[in-house]
């Protein structure tokens, strides 16, 4: 499945009363919400001595997928080209792939 075959499917279970300013709005605090929930199974496996619940971190990772496709979708964008556009700024950032020393100098502004 492709993301914007993901987005598509995904759409269809958004609330259809919502204006694009609520769906912009839903989208950015449920992601918000989705990675608080996700790294509280982290914090409690690390923190708190928990067993690694993979199952719900997995749903949740199927959470902040959904209202990232969310998201984009208010800003009328495909999620093929949101993920395709972060690839191209990853492999401008670091061409041979991952260099702390590059990840240290990068400047703040730099794409």
């Amino acid at each position: 499945m492709t993301g914007s075959e993901y987005q598509r499917l995904a759409m269809t279970t958004l609330n259809p009363a919502l204006s694009r300013k609520d769906v912009l709005i839903n989208g950015v605090m449920g992601l918000c919400g989705e990675a608080g929930e996700a790294i509280d199974l982290v914090k409690k496996h690390l923190a708190q001595g928990h067993p690694l619940d993979r199952e719900a971190l997995l749903k949740e990772l199927g959470d902040v997928a959904w209202y990232l496709a969310e998201t984009a979708y208010a800003l009328d964008a495909d999620l093929d080209d949101v993920l395709a556009a972060n690839i191209e700024k990853l492999r401008r950032r670091y061409p041979e792939g991952f260099d702390a020393e590059r990840s240290l100098r990068r400047k703040e502004d730099a794409l």
